[in-house]
């Protein structure tokens, strides 16, 4: 599929259609869905009428901006006005929002043709898609093998071809670890930058909307449409949002000298090394395109993984406990009280790691030790965030690998929940500091799976992060590599 640019040119000059990009989306997502099963709803009549709108406008003489007509895939938690919201569970699994999240409302306005609502791990609570309660998605570069997560299916849809760009949510790594394992670009934004209304929560301090796409200008493009200041969330930034897609450049050294800081914690034991191998490859490449290299120690960086799983878990016990079979969403019928309902309706809707997460999280929570394990947490959390503005005191942007293995096979860890968790050590803090995080395909390692690097900004510097990474992506030609088994 071209870029959105090139889509965009195609037809303000009438060369095709926005129904016929769209019929084509269409036709490849009913060819791959057998194999790949990234969507959890195929919105093929709401794509065409929308793509007929954006025909209609342009037979009018009207002008269009550059995501009208575009396929595009949303994360199956954004509320969607009329269209079925699971977040991968069984207890939504009739839930259709009476409203439309910020985000896909920005993208409908802008003419975007949403061609469907991807699969997840459920409530966001995984790193492979495994957890989802409705089908296991595939990783278009091995069938055998788990896309990453949460945000899998929004990652696969793009690296398989079904949309050219996608939305998904990032709590400690769901946007990046996923983009490292299907080989395309995704974004966490700065948090706040994106409005979270209407976003399903799952841990709200922690939680942000962003993109995926197959090249760091799509991928930049798109998120220029959903930035910017929301009133209905009250954690939203009110920033001026800049054009990310307007500077990019083939060389780092328009802008003066750029200090690029490697973390010295994320390399050595623990990483695959053909992931490491591929990483400081990257560093070198980024080093002959004029950026100035310095080795940065951030020495709280490997607690943020336990950090994490204290204060996102309790999060998620207070965001989930609105999940009692009486509001909306499923619920027992047999129940002869009011209490055996909650039960049964939370048993018989939540799965196993949702479950676990409530549990650890209430745990920590629970008076008697709230200041020995919540407490501590947040303190840790502070620390994390200072590590970080000490390392951007001396560098610009910083660098380390994505995750710390390429993808795994499916079923491979999911007895093993600690092994399953360590999938998000090197994507965690960034998300504890509130920082942009983004991953740009690197390479493949001997089995011909992609390996992601991962470019931290400092808040707000998503600009910086763009520029880096395209400069990166044009001088090497791991984006133009494509799926051989699709």
């Amino acid at each position: 599929m071209a870029s959105i640019r090139e889509l965009h040119q195609q037809l303000i000059s009438k060369e095709r259609s926005a129904v016929e990009i769209t019929k084509e989306a269409l036709e490849r997502i009913e060819a791959l869905e057998p194999k790949l099963h990234s969507f959890l709803c195929v919105t093929a009549d709401r794509a065409i009428e929308q793509a007929m709108a954006v025909d209609a406008k342009i037979a009018a003489g009207e002008e269009i901006g550059l995501l009208a007509g575009i396929p595009i895939a949303i994360k199956d938690n954004m509320c969607t006005k009329g269209i079925r919201t699971t977040c991968g569970s069984r207890i939504l699994e009739n839930f259709v929002p009476p409203y439309e999240s910020t985000v896909t409302q920005k993208l409908m306005d802008a003419g975007a043709v949403m061609v469907g609502k991807t699969n997840m791990d459920e409530f966001a609570m995984g790193s492979s898609t495994e957890t989802s309660a409705y089908q296991l998605t595939a990783n278009p570069w091995d069938l055998e093998r788990v896309p990453g997560g949460s945000s899998g299916g929004s990652a696969a849809a793009v690296a398989g071809g079904e949309c050219l760009v996608s939305l998904g949510s990032d709590t400690g790594g769901s946007i990046r670890q996923p983009a490292s394992f299907c080989g395309v670009v995704g974004l966490k934004p700065t948090y706040g930058l994106v409005s979270r209304f209407g976003l399903v929560a799952y841990a709200s301090s922690l939680d942000q909307i962003g993109p995926f796409g197959t090249t760091v200008e799509d991928t930049a493009i798109f998120l220029g449409a959903i930035a910017g200041y929301d009133p209905k969330d009250s954690t939203s930034l009110n920033v001026q949002i800049p054009d990310y897609a307007k500077n990019l450049k083939p060389n780092l050294k328009t802008r003066g000298v750029l200090r690029v800081g490697v973390i010295s914690e994320t390399f050595g034991q623990g990483l695959d090394p053909a992931v490491e191998k591929a990483v400081t490859k990257a560093i070198e490449v980024l080093q002959e395109l004029g950026a100035e290299i310095h080795v940065i120690s951030c020495p709280r960086f490997r607690y943020g993984l336990p950090t994490y799983y204290i204060i996102a878990p309790s999060e998620a016990s207070a965001n989930l406990a609105r999940y009692d079979g009486v509001k909306y969403g499923l619920r027992t019928t047999d129940a002869d009280n009011l209490l055996t309902m909650y039960t049964q309706t939370r048993a018989a809707g939540f799965g196993t790691e949702v479950k676990r997460r409530i549990m650890l999280g209430t745990y920590a929570l629970s008076a008697g030790y709230y200041d020995a394990y919540y407490l501590k947490a947040q303190k840790v959390r502070t620390l994390i965030k200072q590590d970080f503005e000490s390392a951007f005191e001396k560098v610009d942007v910083l660098v380390c690998p994505t995750a710390p293995t390429t993808a795994f096979k499916a079923g491979e860890k999911t007895e093993d929940p600690l092994s399953m968790y360590l999938s998000d050590l090197m994507t965690i803090p960034v998300n504890l500091a509130g920082l942009p995080g983004l991953n740009v395909p690197c390479g493949f390692d001997e089995k011909g799976l992609p390996i992601g690097m991962q470019l931290i900004g400092n808040l707000l510097r998503e600009d910086q992060l763009f520029h880096v990474a395209y400069a990166y992506e044009q001088s090497t030609s791991w984006h133009r590599r494509k799926p051989h088994l699709l």
